[in-house]
């Protein structure tokens, strides 16, 4: 399967305001944050770009280019466009394909639990809007704030642009950090960050809170960084459910400090 999410930027190469590492000892209120949530394998329960291209492709030339990325050899963008210029798919098509993507189970009650707190959260995907957003809708949420990276249909191909980028640097076809600094310019918010992947590594270094599972709580380990480890958002759910009402210092205390073994 597609992992186009091997390496990551130095924080010394992007052009990004230094926002508050994770830690122990911050003073906030969990209401009066910002949410960020990744989208594929944390909002859904599997990689859905990894599924279309494998699902579309008219041949195998999108190893080529994984392989060349995982070699260091290209970054994610050149990645995606090589692999999406394998792909053969109608709107129609893949509309009928992505019908039958559902959410994790959780994932309606936390947004309704987040809204109820006056959070609305934010979408940072280093997928296409075009996937993401017709997810939610056919699954009924409404409302959200997407970034991610682009598509334009011509005839059955499909042509990426990507609107994100950091020119400091050419790892992520998406920089998310950025996103995360331009919606909190004042720096009054904290930023409480929800994903599984490498291409979180970047963002959740710039939260004040991190849910993490699979590679992202891998990284998290290994550097031996505070973090809440989650399988799916019922775990996001009932900390929230607990804790919501903490200050910033409780609901961080009980962060976890995993450690390499």
């Amino acid at each position: 399967m597609p992992l186009r999410y091997l390496k990551v930027s130095p924080l010394s190469q992007r052009k990004v305001p230094s926002l508050l590492p994770v830690a122990s000892d911050m003073d906030f209120n969990i209401g009066e944050s910002m949410v960020y949530f990744d989208f594929d394998n944390t909002i859904t329960t599997f990689d859905v770009l990894d599924g279309i291209i494998e699902q579309f492709s008219i041949n195998r030339d999108w190893v080529a280019y994984e392989n060349a990325w995982r070699a260091g050899h290209i970054g994610s963008k050149e990645c995606l466009e090589g692999q999406l210029r394998s792909i053969r798919g109608t709107r129609k098509t893949l509309r009928e394909y992505l019908s039958t993507i559902s959410l994790d189970i959780h994932f309606k009650r936390l947004l309704a639990l987040l809204r109820s707190k006056g959070i609305n959260p934010i979408i940072v995907s280093d997928s296409f809007s075009f996937f993401i957003e017709y997810i939610l809708r056919i699954n009924g949420v409404k409302g959200l704030k997407v970034y991610a990276n682009r598509i334009r249909f011509y005839g059955d191909r499909l042509i990426p642009s990507f609107p994100y980028t950091n020119s400091l640097c050419s790892h992520c076809a998406h920089c998310k950090t950025n996103n995360l600094s331009d919606d909190n310019g004042d720096r009054e918010k904290k930023i409480i960050y929800i994903g599984d992947g490498l291409s979180d590594v970047c963002p959740a270094q710039h939260a004040h809170l991190v849910f993490a599972k699979s590679t992202l709580l891998d990284h998290f380990s290994k550097t031996q960084r505070h973090c809440l480890p989650f399988k799916d958002l019922g775990d996001v759910y009932n900390y929230f459910k607990e804790y919501g009402n903490d200050s910033g210092t409780e609901a961080l205390q009980r962060t976890v400090k995993v450690s390499g073994k």
